[in-house]
């Protein structure tokens, strides 16, 4: 598909661009469903980017970023404001947990969670009612009542799973974590099914700024392994946001490597939750990709 929106556009522009669409578009209520709970219905993941979101130290345009956001939000749900798309997703009577990540070398952008967070004030929850958390959300008073939550985190290259992303994250909320660990953590997808995740999480967003495409040994980084890809995906399906941002990683590999240079493990939890669990679509016949944005090395 091509881009839908260039860098360098306005909000103002891109609404304008999105109204007639949204017109006639089936707009989706406000349901703990994920948007591919209808087996017969593609998942839609919305993949923004912008040149111009970091600076060449990586530095985080924290306006530019919040734009991306809002565009990806407002496309997903075919809406005409991102204030009207995050009333899709929540609402002000809401307690919503935003389970993040705070792995050292490749973090939850800070930059994210503050605009995550302007949103939810501004369609009216109450501040009491918001929490950002990642390895405490079990104990996390917020977390324990949340009614909502939001996947936000990078996607990285992982030692026990292949890749680590939106089904990952939600690790934390397992009582002993290494129990998901066995044969490349295949039924990671049985994570939604726990009481204080299932039937609560909207959206899922995929940080692509860096990733990381390649690594070895339990807390793998290096650096040289990272690019500045600018992107962010979302979804109301984490299988799809996951399984869209493998192939941009396959796609780096085989650039890099110059050959289908598999992980060192197989990234198959993907497919099983797919196939297996039923969780949501990861085959791309299935997704909706709409591309927004930034073009040049797209890599999908």
């Amino acid at each position: 598909m091509n881009d839908d929106v260039r860098s360098g556009f306005t909000r103002r522009d891109f609404i304008r661009q999105t109204t007639a669409a949204a017109a006639a578009a089936v707009i989706l209520t406000h349901t703990d469903k994920l948007a591919c709970a209808d087996p017969a219905a593609k998942s839609r993941v919305v993949l923004v980017r912008d040149e111009f979101v970091l600076d060449p130290e990586g530095k985080i345009d924290a306006s530019l970023l919040g734009l991306m956001l809002d565009n990806a939000v407002t496309r997903l749900l075919n809406v005409p404001s991102p204030l009207s798309a995050w009333k899709k997703l929540v609402q002000p009577a809401d307690v919503v947990g935003v389970k993040t990540n705070i792995w050292r070398p490749l973090p939850t952008p800070k930059e994210l969670e503050q605009h995550i967070h302007k949103r939810l004030l501004e369609i009216g929850l109450e501040n009491r009612n918001i929490s950002f958390d990642d390895q405490g959300v079990l104990d996390n008073p917020v977390f324990k009542r949340a009614t909502a939550l939001i996947n936000a985190r990078p996607m990285r290259s992982h030692h026990w799973c292949g890749v680590s992303g939106c089904i990952k994250n939600m690790i934390m909320f397992a009582p002993y974590p290494p129990d998901y660990h066995n044969d490349s953590c295949a039924d990671l997808a049985k994570l939604f099914q726990l009481p204080l995740v299932k039937n609560k999480t909207r959206p899922h967003i995929l940080v692509l700024l860096t990733p990381l495409y390649h690594g070895k040994g339990p807390h793998h980084f290096q650096k040289q392994y990272t690019w500045q890809y600018k992107g962010l995906l979302v979804s109301q399906d984490p299988v799809a946001a996951d399984a869209v941002g493998l192939k941009i990683l396959e796609a780096k590999r085989r650039q890099v490597f110059q050959n289908d240079e598999p992980f060192i493990v197989s990234p198959k939890h993907i497919r099983l939750a797919d196939e297996r669990h039923h969780l949501g679509n990861a085959k791309m016949e299935n997704i909706e990709l709409i591309k927004l944005g930034w073009g040049e090395g797209i890599l999908i």
